[in-house]
């Protein structure tokens, strides 16, 4: 059976930091979904299809890499796509209490899931999308944190 891992959200937009947990997590997995959160109630920044082409740009190279967007539970998008494993990134103690309490409810709701977190890089740990967001609307250059497929 093929382990098939799903890496769920906004990615509004995505960083280095996400390349990164993404590309150290692909020796693990035979397929990696990148799962494209859509939230109605959720106003984003840059528009779903603008996030899921530079996704699909920053990964083209790699086969084993898919992105598409979902709506509703994760753990039923992971049902859906016979996915038995959650990819996550913890960049902070406090990633990881938000994404423990997440990850034992996923596990109620869907008992076969497992969620496999990744430890960001140290020079990355900083990095996250409401920082680069922030840096756009002041005018600033983003470019470092973002990959250099990227161009805002």
């Amino acid at each position: 059976m093929k382990k098939i891992a799903v890496f769920p959200g906004s990615f509004d937009p995505i960083t280095k930091g996400h390349e990164s947990i993404i590309k150290r997590a692909m020796p693990l997995f035979d397929e990696i979904i990148i799962a494209v959160g859509e939230n109605s109630e959720k106003e984003s920044f840059f528009p779903i299809e603008k996030r899921m082409k530079w996704i699909k740009m920053v990964f083209a190279d790699f086969s084993s890499i898919t992105v598409t967007k979902y709506k509703g539970l994760t753990v039923d998008f992971c049902k859906k796509n016979n996915a038995k494993y959650l990819l996550r990134g913890l960049r902070t103690s406090a990633d990881f209490e938000f994404e423990r309490s997440i990850g034992q409810v996923n596990k109620k709701l869907f008992p076969e899931i497992e969620t496999i977190f990744l430890l960001t890089t140290p020079e990355l740990t900083a990095i996250n999308s409401s920082i680069v967001r922030d840096i756009i609307r002041h005018g600033g250059d983003p470019s470092q944190f973002v990959p250099d497929e990227i161009d805002l």
